[in-house]
């Protein structure tokens, strides 16, 4: 799952022109913007993953984001396993889709108020809905239970709610922060929270218009629920590291990605392996 992989040279213009957002004219469409493209990628040891199942798997990624006055929006929808072939990871047995979905809205833009203050851009109300994937949970979802009350087959049905801004670090430019506390949809309970920030620096450019970007995101959860100590932990967390090189239709690029028991999941318990280092290749075709 790339996340947050912004689409075109117009975009990578935006990023390194970074400006505090101002709405005092009252416009608040004037950087309005969207785009979305399709990744066709290729993932080589994706954890969570039982013991004896790390083969790799294809995926389809329509991905999506843009600006519409108070609205920012990123999101992606992802189609596992296109050839529904049996020897890779996600084969025929397991969950054929993943939804992310992630607006948040402009503090600045709702209010009219400047907000911007030092490194901070613009600040937002956040929030973060995860849907589908079929990842493991106990006693939840609709898929199959086993005799320890382990849901192997139940579907995610997480969201994510509070604070964001855009914030320009060194380097990096214009970068999206956001903390977040943890609703879990399916048991109706609140499960500690979450730091995410993403960036897209665009830092090798070439004579045709092309370049290359320095892309990926960090999520780090804590104050889990490890209640169920065969399974949890009280925090986890990945990070993605990713090169790109971007035309205006196309890119193509190789991400790197370290889990540490991701999702909160203990390593080596009833969830299989959840640390360690995942690869990920990719095509891309901008719409």
């Amino acid at each position: 799952m790339m996340k947050k992989v912004l689409a075109g040279a117009a975009l990578a213009a935006l990023s390194l022109n970074a400006f505090a957002a101002d709405y005092s004219d009252g416009d608040i469409h004037k950087n309005d913007y969207k785009w979305m493209q399709f990744n066709l990628m290729y993932a080589v040891n994706q954890l969570p993953q039982a013991d004896d199942s790390h083969t790799g798997h294809d995926y389809l990624e329509m991905e999506f984001g843009g600006r519409s006055g108070f609205l920012d929006l990123y999101g992606y929808v992802d189609v596992f396993n296109l050839s529904n072939d049996s020897e890779q990871d996600m084969n025929a047995g397991a969950s054929k889709m993943f939804m992310k979905f992630a607006p948040r809205f402009s503090l600045d833009a709702i209010t009219g108020i400047d907000m911007s203050y030092g490194p901070i851009q613009e600040v937002y109300f956040s929030t973060l809905f995860n849907w589908g994937g079929g990842m493991m949970d106990v006693g939840q979802g609709t898929g199959y239970v086993d005799e320890n009350g382990f849901d192997k087959g139940g579907d995610v049905n997480n969201s994510f709610w509070g604070i964001g801004a855009d914030v320009m670090v060194p380097w990096l430019g214009k970068t999206g922060m956001n903390l977040y506390s943890l609703y879990d949809i399916n048991a109706k309970d609140w499960d500690g929270y979450q730091f995410s920030m993403n960036w897209f620096k665009p830092f090798y450019f070439l004579e045709n218009g092309s370049f290359v970007s320095f892309q990926g995101y960090v999520d780090y959860q804590w104050g889990v629920d490890d209640s169920f100590a065969a399974l949890k932990t009280d925090k986890g967390g990945a990070a993605f590291f990713g090169l790109y090189w971007h035309s205006d239709r196309f890119a193509a690029g190789y991400g790197l990605k370290g889990f540490k028991d991701v999702y909160g999941l203990k390593d080596g318990g009833l969830a299989g392996d959840t640390t360690g280092w995942a690869h990920y290749f990719s095509i891309t075709y901008k719409i």
